[in-house]
This record gives C-alpha cells, sequence and structure tokens, in this order.
C-alpha cells in the first residue's frame, strides 16, 4: 500500500482556523489526522515533508515517523512536530482501515471499556461559572475543568489568584464531592503566585492543577514540587518525548498532558504514556481541538492501563457536524469506541473548504496593571 499524496486542508472551524491532513494510497485507502500548533506554518511543513512520503509504504508507521523526525539536520520544534503528528494520526487511521478494525486493535486492544473526559465551563470569569458546571454535571460529565480567571485583556495575578479560589471554593461547595474540577492556569502565573494558589485551592480538592507556570524552565517545576501539594499537570507544549524527560525521570508531575497533535502522533505519544507508567504518572490527553483529535486521544487512551482522564471540551456531534459528520460517541461523560474501522470519524473536504481559512488573526495579549505585556 504506498502513500500517493498528503494534503493540508486549512479551514475556519467556527471559532478558530484547523488544519486536518488527508493521506492517500494507491488503494484507495484515505487516513485523516489533525494539527494542534502554529497550523498555517504546519501547513508549509506538511507540503515540506511530501516529497519524502509519496511512493513510501504506508504500512511502515514508524519508519515514515523516523524519517520525517530526523530526516533534516535540525530540530523541528512544534511546528515540523504539529504536521508529523498529523500525517502519523492519518497513517495509523488508514492502517487500520486496511485491516477493517479501529485504531484500538492495532494498539493492543481494548484495556477499558470507556474513556472518562472533562468538559470545560463557564468562560474566564467567575460570573455564571456555578451554573455553567452545574449545567456540566446535569448534563451527566463526571469531570468539568474551568480556567484561570481575567478580566477582558487585564491579567493581575494577585487579583486572578485572589479570584481562582473564591470560585473553586464556590464551584465545590455547588457540585459536591462526587464531581472532579481540573483548573487550569495555562501558563499564566510565576511560581511564587501559583503556590499561593495552590494552597489556596487545596481544600476543593482539585483533581489537577494544569499548567501552573511556564513549560520552558523544567527547573521550575521542582521548586514548584517542594511547595505545593496538589497534583500537578503539564506538557501539553512538549512536542517530543526528550521534552518530557525532566518531568518524568524527576517525578515532577502526576499527569502528562500530552497533545497528540504536537507530541508526534500516536506514535510519539504512546512512547511518553509507556514511560509515564514506570513512574505511576497518569494521562491527561490535551484534546482542545475538533473530532479528529478527539478520537486519536480516545483510541490511544483505550488501550492505555495509566489514564487518568482525557481533555473533551464539548459533547461529540456537537460542533462541525458538516464537516465531520461521523464522530466518536458520548454516554454519561465517558467516550465510548464503537467497531468503526480506523478512528471511526468522518471528513467532509467540500464541506470544510467552504469554511475557508482566515489568515492574519493577531491573537490577543494580556495586559498587568502597569502596562507590560504577561503570559498568554
Amino acid at each position: 500500500m504506498k502513500i500517493t499524496d498528503v494534503r493540508p486542508v486549512l479551514f475556519w472551524a467556527g471559532y478558530k482556523n484547523a488544519l486536518v491532513v488527508v493521506v492517500e494510497t494507491d488503494e484507495g485507502i484515505t487516513g485523516v489526522g489533525e494539527a494542534g500548533a502554529h497550523i498555517q506554518a504546519s501547513a508549509e511543513a506538511v507540503e515540506m515533508l511530501k516529497p519524502r512520503l509519496v511512493g513510501e509504504d504506508a504500512t511502515r508507521i514508524e519508519h515514515l515517523w523516523q524519517v520525517m523526525f530526523r530526516g533534516g539536520f535540525f530540530p523541528g520544534g512544534n511546528v515540523l512536530s504539529s504536521a508529523v503528528s498529523a500525517i502519523d494520526i492519518a497513517l495509523w487511521d488508514l492502517n487500520a482501515k486496511a485491516f477493517g478494525v479501529p485504531v484500538y486493535r492495532l494498539l493492543g486492544g481494548l484495556v477499558r471499556e470507556r474513556v472518562p473526559a472533562y468538559c470545560h465551563i463557564g468562560g474566564h470569569e467567575l460570573g455564571g461559572l456555578v451554573e455553567s458546571g452545574m449545567a456540566a454535571v446535569e448534563e451527566g460529565w463526571k469531570f468539568i475543568r474551568w480556567g484561570l480567571p481575567q478580566q477582558g485583556d487585564r491579567h493581575e495575578p494577585t487579583v486572578v489568584v485572589r479570584e481562582s479560589i473564591e470560585g473553586m471554593e464556590k464551584l465545590r461547595a455547588a457540585v459536591g464531592s462526587g464531581v472532579e474540577i481540573c483548573f487550569d492556569v495555562h501558563a499564566r502565573l510565576d511560581p511564587s503566585d501559583a503556590i499561593t494558589l495552590a494552597r489556596g485551592i487545596q481544600p476543593t480538592r482539585p483533581y489537577f492543577l494544569e499548567d501552573p507556570i511556564r513549560s520552558e524552565n523544567v527547573q521550575l517545576f521542582r521548586h514548584l514540587r517542594q511547595h505545593v501539594d496538589v497534583p500537578l499537570a503539564a506538557g501539553e507544549h512538549y512536542s517530543s518525548k526528550w521534552e518530557f524527560r525532566q518531568l518524568v525521570e524527576e517525578d515532577l508531575i502526576d499527569f502528562a498532558r500530552t497533545d497528540l497533535c504536537i507530541v508526534g502522533g500516536i506514535t510519539e505519544a504512546r512512547k511518553v504514556a509507556n514511560w509515564c507508567e514506570t513512574h505511576q504518572i497518569r494521562m491527561a490527553t490535551h484534546n482542545p481541538l475538533g473530532p479528529v483529535s478527539s478520537a486519536a486521544c480516545m483510541h490511544l487512551n483505550l488501550a492505555l492501563t495509566n489514564v487518568g482522564v482525557q481533555e473533551q471540551p464539548r459533547r461529540p456531534g456537537t460542533t462541525l457536524a458538516d464537516v465531520f459528520p461521523v464522530q466518536i460517541g458520548w454516554k454519561d461523560g465517558y467516550l465510548v469506541p464503537s467497531e468503526r474501522p480506523g478512528l471511526g470519524v468522518e471528513f467532509d473536504e467540500k464541506a470544510a473548504l467552504a469554511s475557508p481559512f482566515r489568515p492574519g488573526s493577531k491573537g490577543r495579549l494580556l495586559r498587568r496593571d502597569d502596562g507590560a505585556i504577561t503570559n498568554w
């Protein structure tokens, strides 16, 4: 089964741009993957990798991963890894379709019957937080997540720490002890403020505190670990197993926030997960993207032993139903597998291209009260 085309498809997903990569073969079997970082640049990286892939045997997934990741002298960072991720996921999809089985069967089969997942609640403010959390619980979610409050483009650490503690107290009182609450700092605090926050929310028993500090200086997680007693989650920024090395080897996290669409696809994410297993670190796969990412994460989690929870911002099937008319299943807060071959997701490329990519977004900047730009 030879690769005949590798095609990036950029489109507008309703609230942000998205990149799906289509891999075609001479047997008419097609696979799809999704990229997670700097997607316009990642699309160009896909085009760069295409000549290395066309004509190659599509069944040699690990070999092709090595060709893509190690085929150039300079490390590519998360742009190259996002491109590799999308192609790798597509290769797993089409290989499973070739055998007529779901991807999780190629990964060793079911370790669990369903995958626990958390949804996003509220915005980034206290108003409506409790109501949003209660609505999610009533819908059936067993895990919920909200993030560091902010006031528009204002981010003053002492204010957001105070509001975060207040919000966690109100939310825990409302949903009770039977619901797990994840809290995402989005890497917006320095260690001293993160420590204050962690100590303040500890009585509310968070399931984990996510990305309490920026990811660039892993050494700071040593300092943080010595001063807090809540479970820590990190890793969504990392583009390879090597970037996870210190966090795993020094037991600096409790949950690995591996992003399959950035870290190098299913191939690399499984290596990170197996490594984490030896340190009793659970997976909490980062999945803020679309239906392809959701499916890839679910299939991997179905075949792993060390799974905590999967990020799933919204119920599958409630967004992009025209572009992805078939998506994975959800029931009572869990993602549920099917016997559909591959990822079990259908992609309508024409529908995607009907919502053209929107270039030129400047993004957002957060500022402290003195006018200085701070972590986004």
